[in-house]
């Protein structure tokens, strides 16, 4: 391809340098070519697509990291949406719509096959790499961008393959097998979240590689001409399809601000001497959370209040602020470099454990984030979950032990709805292992809710399981009836009523 002759006049001998030696490089009708080959719909992308969904889902459930790179390495994401990101350079309305239409079914197709595998799968609880996935922030965007300009430089430089797909589909297959989870399972929160995330991606990733191809020279005057109504008619698709993007960019704007803030406030009120060693804000809780270590020469009493009083006014919003102070000498490096330390850790996994454990409860719960009772000074979460279809006592009873299990030092108490008890079964010698674990579910279920059960069956066996719920602090009573044993919840008693 012929350079573009350099003008001595040329104020910018940059661009010239860029022009000459890098854009003329380029056989920009072969990659066009190679674009056009790559972002179809055909069986072998349907195929890559499925089994890396799939892939991805089975690793999110397993919180396995190497078993989601797994299904990075055989997405072929990066074909559709690299193509999409030069048809809009070109101003190629084919070019979108194929591409537009291979990432639309893709996304569907996965999306369902998710959503299967979760309904089939025994493993249905909510794990640290699903949570992860169910909120875009600033870290989540600059992969998306990155991965689009590694991507469409790779596809320019004829050096596309596997390890550039896999930039491109960390930020894409992960959260799409995640709303399949949000699908499955029913949960609003991790369904919205999830696609907020993909859909976020996907602008940025499409964004970025139209700007790529733009600065590799790649315009209007490579593709077929378009008339006036056309090219209209996509910049106005491509403008409200990036009305969400604005939405989040705004709000990851407000929440790197709002950082900044928090930490000069803090950092402003205990002076110089003083050194804010830790600050996590919790954006989604209401009001927002602000905790904060810092190492200080002397305790400040009314710190808190102060600053909840000045970052309230700085947010436009009621703020709950948490100072641990941390009390070292002044120009006494060994201490500070002690106590930091110390305060690091502590803080750092107290903060984690508390917004792990907020996530993973509103999310197993399928209710918002606000609706989870936090109790930091005695350890205690509650939160009533909504109704999930198909599930039974059993399964919110192992969901609350699983969050819990994971919170060490919390008291965690998830209310389930007041699903129908299981029967309890019996042996020769009273319940058997069946019978035991519904009797036991029945008497954790009992507890959360506060309600009486009634028991009808055999008179012997409904006797036993009567005693042993009130044994266990259940209300309970005979109702008449025989066969086996059966469980059914009462209306709570009155007070001055039988």
């Amino acid at each position: 391809m012929a350079t573009v002759p350099l003008n001595a006049n040329d104020p910018h001998p940059v661009l010239h340098w860029w022009r000459n030696h890098v854009v003329a490089t380029v056989d920009h009708m072969k990659v066009v070519e190679k674009v056009e080959e790559e972002g179809g719909f055909d069986g072998r992308y349907v195929f890559m697509t499925l089994m890396s969904a799939g892939i991805a889902v089975l690793g999110l459930l397993l919180s396995s990291p190497a078993v989601v790179i797994g299904a990075m390495l055989i997405s072929p994401l990066m074909g559709p949406i690299i193509g999409l990101g030069f048809g809009v350079t070109l101003f190629d309305s084919r070019e979108i719509k194929r591409a537009l239409m291979a990432l639309a079914l893709g996304t569907v197709l996965a999306i369902l096959f998710t959503a299967a595998i979760v309904l089939m799968s025994p493993l249905q609880t909510l794990t640290s790499e699903l949570a992860a996935r169910t909120r875009p922030n600033l870290f989540d965007l600059l992969v998306a961008l990155f991965s689009g300009l590694a991507g469409a430089y790779a596809m320019i430089r004829g050096r596309e393959g596997a390890v550039v797909g896999v930039a491109i589909a960390t930020a894409l297959m992960p959260p799409l097998a995640t709303v399949g989870y949000g699908l499955a399972t029913w949960n609003g929160t991790v369904f919205f979240g999830a696609l907020l995330l993909y859909f976020t991606n996907f602008m940025v990733i499409a964004a970025s590689a139209a700007i790529m191809a733009r600065l590799y020279g790649f315009g209007p005057r490579l593709s077929p001409r378009q008339s006036m109504f056309q090219t209209f008619a996509m910049l106005v698709i491509f403008a409200v399809l990036a009305v969400p993007l604005g939405f989040t960019l705004r709000q990851i704007a407000w929440e790197a601000t709002a950082q900044r803030q928090a930490r000069d406030v803090v950092a402003a009120e205990f002076g110089d001497n003083s050194r804010v060693s830790q600050l996590e804000i919790d954006y989604s809780s209401e009001p927002v959370q602000v905790t904060a270590t810092v190492l200080t020469p002397g305790f400040i009493p009314q710190a808190e209040q102060e600053v909840s009083a000045t970052l309230a006014k700085a947010f436009s919003r009621p703020v709950d602020v948490q100072i641990e102070q941390f009390r070292v000498g002044v120009g006494d490096a060994e201490a500070t470099q002690v106590a930091r330390a110390q305060a690091n850790e502590q803080a750092t996994r107290e903060a984690r454990t508390v917004t792990r454990l907020a996530e993973q409860l509103a999310l197993v719960a399928g209710v918002p984030a606000e609706a989870v009772l936090l109790d930091r000074g005695n350890r205690r979460a509650v939160v009533s979950a909504s109704a999930l279809p198909g599930a039974s006592l059993a399964s919110y009873r192992a969901l609350e032990q699983r969050v819990g299990g994971a919170a060490q030092g919390w008291s965690v108490e998830l209310v389930p709805p007041a699903v129908a008890p299981a029967s309890v079964s019996f042996g020769e010698d009273g319940p058997d292992a069946q019978g035991q674990a519904a009797l036991q579910t029945a008497i954790w279920a009992g507890r959360r809710l506060r309600l009486p059960l009634g028991v009808s069956g055999a008179a012997d066996n409904a006797d036993a399981v009567v005693a042993a719920l009130i044994e266990a602090g259940v209300a309970a009573e005979r109702l008449p009836g025989g066969g086996p044993v059966t469980l059914q919840w009462l209306a709570p008693s009155v007070e001055g009523q039988p």
